[in-house]
């Protein structure tokens, strides 16, 4: 299953993702922890000391790799090259799942030990001085959407993303890339503001968003949220002992969380759950279709000098089931 936290700067959604990821690592569940957010904030979170987060390996600068092996012996992709963010699987395409080994995970994937259990982490990577003034995140984050186009997962498995902040994330096709959404609010006007950009962007989409209601102080805030959201409001969070040692690089083990707060989890984790019957692979790669051949159209070919158009392969549909390429 994939999942996506947004929300405004602020608003707690890598502290929020941070939390998903230990719940579901506690579980058992394989996890994939994708840090998308330019500030790359999710490795502290997770527990890494600021050296250690600093030294994991960005994607975005290793995405010829990326292209390479994911292009595998699809013909309708003459180059590596010739890839952009929004290129689709075809037949012979590499498919990356969940469980896998992979010489992606190898070169841009590390483990981090979350109490008894590990997830595996991967970053888009920082700016550096030398993209300052001249690229946007973009570049970056172009990485993380390819990845997700020929990403397959299935139920009891999980893939986290924490997505940049604000209605950014519309600037491409990947916030379509999920099962669910989870919007982390606070109880204020600045707090629904984006929930109400992102509600009209995706409404055409069918993406499924809930929001968290985070930084909750009483039944008022609770009332504010439940006025400006409506049912979209799954759970909320309020202040936490736990969170408060974390932040400080102190994080108690993950079982000693307060009971309200493990509540509100495991009631993500049955929303996230509940989503996979729902799941629409034609729909999904029709989307991905669409937003590729608006990119193309926009600056994937003069950028390219191909006609990117000719690498969408009509017949295929990616599937939980989708046998593996050589």
């Amino acid at each position: 299953m994939k999942i996506a936290f947004v929300g405004k700067g602020g608003s707690g959604k890598t502290t929020l993702s941070s939390l998903f990821i230990r719940h579901l690592a506690a579980t058992g569940a394989p996890v994939l922890a994708v840090d998308a957010d330019i500030n790359q904030h999710l490795g502290p979170a997770l527990g890494l000391d600021e050296a250690d987060a600093a030294a994991l390996p960005a994607m975005g600068a290793r995405l010829p790799l990326i292209k390479e092996y994911l292009r595998g012996s699809n013909p309708r992709i003459t180059s590596a090259d010739t890839m952009i963010k929004t290129t689709p699987p075809g037949e012979g395409s590499r498919i990356l799942r969940v469980r896998e080994d992979n010489p992606v995970y190898d070169a841009c994937a590390r483990p981090v030990e979350l109490d008894d259990a590990a997830v595996r982490l991967m970053v888009t990577g920082p700016f550096t001085e030398a993209d300052l003034g001249v690229a946007c995140y973009h570049s970056k984050t172009g990485a993380v959407e390819l990845l997700l186009n020929h990403l397959v997962d299935g139920r009891d498995e999980y893939a986290v993303v924490d997505m940049t902040a604000g209605s950014d994330s519309f600037a491409s096709g990947m916030f379509t890339r999920f099962d669910m959404t989870f919007l982390v609010a606070e109880p204020t006007r600045k707090g629904v503001s984006v929930y109400r950009q992102y509600k009209e962007y995706a409404r055409d989409f069918g993406v499924d968003l809930k929001v968290v209601g985070n930084k909750v102080q009483g039944q008022d805030d609770i009332d504010f949220l439940r006025e400006q959201v409506a049912d979209d409001l799954l759970v909320t969070v309020g202040h936490s002992d736990w969170v408060r040692a974390m932040e400080k690089g102190r994080p108690p083990r993950f079982e000693l969380l307060e009971d309200t707060n493990r509540r509100s989890l495991q009631a993500l984790q049955s929303a996230v759950d509940s989503s996979y019957d729902r799941r629409d692979w034609d729909r999904y790669t029709r989307q991905m279709v669409h937003f590729h051949l608006k990119n193309a159209q926009s600056w994937g070919n003069e950028r390219t000098g191909a006609d990117l158009a000719a690498q969408v392969d009509p017949t295929f549909v990616l599937r939980e089931s989708q046998p593996q390429s050589a």
